[in-house]
């Protein structure tokens, strides 16, 4: 059950971007020196000088007193520092800087590899990337090659996922159609780390790799201790299976008598009103919880013998 017509969900943030003075806008912390003499702050002052803010700050109103910062300390410190006087800010409706932070999506490896792409071909020189970026000129050329020897089924697999950028130098030593079942292996698994792509590469034989160079006896070791971390892997999930049997009907109770409190107090409006406005994540979150749980109760009820 969503947001309806007679209790639409509240957005999150004015709908259009303001230009405001520096002056106004209070940050919630100062930045210690230490902070100023970081990556992330040397990458942002970077990036704003070659090619300006392009985040807006976010900010709270702070009825006639100014705007608070949700988020942008750092893009904050630094427009002060370059002298400039108003930056451009979105206003938020709720003054909950946690609300925005939870909700910001880091860009995963593939789409940050594509945007990279679309910028080179449309001109933008790899010494402005670079500099904007506050990184060495070889790294933007290895972050545009690296899915090159990826197949494109790969591609669309982990387009969404966040990984580490190494996953490719790993895939690539494969032949297609592995490349690809490792891809479907690690999304079922939900492991996308490194450890995990080096076991299978080492227990992938040397014919479905694309130029294997190493030692049989290299190989071999290779392959016993791939083995090995298998095995270890294999104990941990029986493991944890037998822990997940042990308390699955205490579980299965608790969320029961959850799910039933849930139904009961989801029939109150005024409960609804508050968390649209509040909580609208969790709403959801609970509500499909109560919806799955009543689902299930009718699958077990029709399954019963008459």
């Amino acid at each position: 059950m969503g947001a309806t017509l007679e209790n639409p969900a509240l957005l999150a943030f004015q709908d259009q971007v303001f230009t405001l003075p520096l002056s106004s806008i209070i940050p919630q912390r100062p930045l210690t020196p230490q902070v100023k003499k970081s990556r992330a702050y040397s990458q942002i002052r970077a990036s704003i000088v070659e090619v300006g803010l392009i985040e807006p700050l976010v900010v709270f109103p702070q009825n006639g007193k100014g705007f608070l910062l949700l988020d942008g300390h750092l893009r904050l410190a630094v427009l002060k520092e370059m002298g400039l006087a108003e930056a451009r800010s979105l206003i938020a409706t709720d003054d909950e800087s946690y609300t925005y932070n939870k909700r910001v999506n880091h860009i995963p490896p593939v789409a940050q590899h594509l945007m990279l792409l679309q910028a080179l071909n449309r001109g933008v020189s790899e010494e402005r990337i670079a500099t904007a970026l506050n990184v060495d000129i070889s790294t933007i050329r290895k972050k545009a090659r690296m899915l090159d020897g990826i197949c494109d089924e790969v591609v669309e697999l982990l387009r969404d996922r966040k990984m580490s950028p190494k996953v490719f130098q790993i895939l690539r030593k494969m032949k297609p159609a592995i490349q690809i079942a490792t891809a479907e292996l690690m999304i079922l698994r939900n492991d996308l780390s490194i450890s995990f792509l080096k076991t299978r590469l080492a227990l992938t034989p040397p014919d479905l790799l694309i130029a294997p160079t190493k030692s049989l006896r290299k190989q071999k070791a290779d392959s016993a201790a791939a083995e090995m971390l298998l095995e270890e892997d294999t104990e941990n999930l029986v493991r944890n299976l037998k822990a997940v049997e042990a308390s699955y009907g205490t579980d299965i109770l608790t969320l029961t008598v959850a799910c039933t409190y849930l139904e009961q107090l989801f029939q109150h409006q005024k409960v609804i009103r508050y968390l649209e406005r509040h909580h609208p994540g969790s709403l959801g979150t609970l509500q499909s919880l109560v919806t799955e749980m009543r689902s299930s109760k009718k699958r077990v009820t029709s399954a019963q013998p008459e």
